[in-house]
């Protein structure tokens, strides 16, 4: 019995002493290297996975992306904010580009009828003849107050002015915004005429004076040279009769008046009416 024991603890004994011990180690070790290895990869893996797929890590990332990275609202909300601290002044600048600048044209007639009336009015100031005379009124180079000193002397009106003491016949004439384009507006003031194609309210009846008839050419001394032959031609004279002498003409009379008869002779024609009619 010990025989046999003996023999049995012989062969582990051999069993032992017979394997490599540098094989055993390093397959002990290559098996805890390897299991340890692979719970070391097992756990990064394990920890990346966790890290990436954990809802709060994922909102988290995608909320700093999001600050990064404006949304289109806050770009455009950017852009709008941007313009109008740069741009401030544009919505005034523009509201007030939108008053419109007066007209060229109505700058240009206002310029052009400044220039002409000066130049008129020196021409009539340097003259000679003392045909006529001129007086602004109020000082107003759109309005004057024209005095007639002289009409034909063989005629019945100035043998009436001289009787009368009548030195001139003073006439108002009064220059629209577009002259020398379109005519100005003249009438008698004193004396109280009758005949010569003065009419109600000392209205002239002068196709010369109508916008059919005007040119621009015409000046105020040519205008009052032709006013004092109609006057001849119409066999004009100074009213005499009582009461009615006294009575002053009126602008808005005359202004009614005048365009009534450029109604009528757009009609009928510009023919020079009967004397009677005056």
């Amino acid at each position: 019995m010990a025989t046999l024991l003996r023999k049995i603890g012989l062969i582990r004994l051999h069993d032992r002493d017979t394997e490599d011990p540098k094989h055993h180690q390093g397959s002990l070790k290559g098996t805890k290297g390897n299991q340890k290895n692979n719970a070391n990869k097992h756990c990064q893996t394990s920890n990346e996975t966790n890290i990436l797929s954990t809802p709060e890590i994922k909102a988290r990332k995608l909320d700093q992306q999001g600050k990064d990275k404006p949304s289109g609202k806050d770009k455009q909300g950017k852009e709008t904010k941007e313009k109008q601290q740069t741009g401030g002044g544009g919505s005034k600048a523009t509201s007030a580009s939108s008053i419109p600048p007066p007209a060229p044209h109505r700058q240009h007639c206002t310029q052009v009828r400044t220039r002409r009336l000066m130049k008129e009015l020196q021409e009539i100031r340097r003259l000679g003849d003392n045909f006529i005379t001129v007086e602004l009124v109020e000082d107003n180079l759109y309005d004057w107050n024209v005095k007639l000193h002289q009409v034909d002397k063989d005629s019945a009106l100035w043998q009436d002015m001289k009787e009368t003491s009548t030195e001139f016949i003073l006439l108002n004439v009064t220059f629209p915004d577009n002259f020398p384009f379109s005519p100005p507006f003249m009438r008698v003031l004193t004396p109280r005429l009758e005949n010569g194609y003065v009419l109600d309210g000392g209205a002239i009846c002068m196709e010369l004076l109508t916008p059919r008839g005007w040119s621009s050419a015409y000046t105020v001394e040519a205008v009052m040279r032709q006013f004092a032959a109609s006057l001849v031609k119409g066999q004009g004279r100074i009213c005499r009769k009582s009461g009615k002498s006294k009575k002053a003409f009126s602008r808005k009379e005359a202004e009614a008046t005048f365009k009534s008869l450029v109604k009528t002779h757009e009609k009928y024609g510009w023919v020079s009416p009967p004397v009677s009619d005056g």
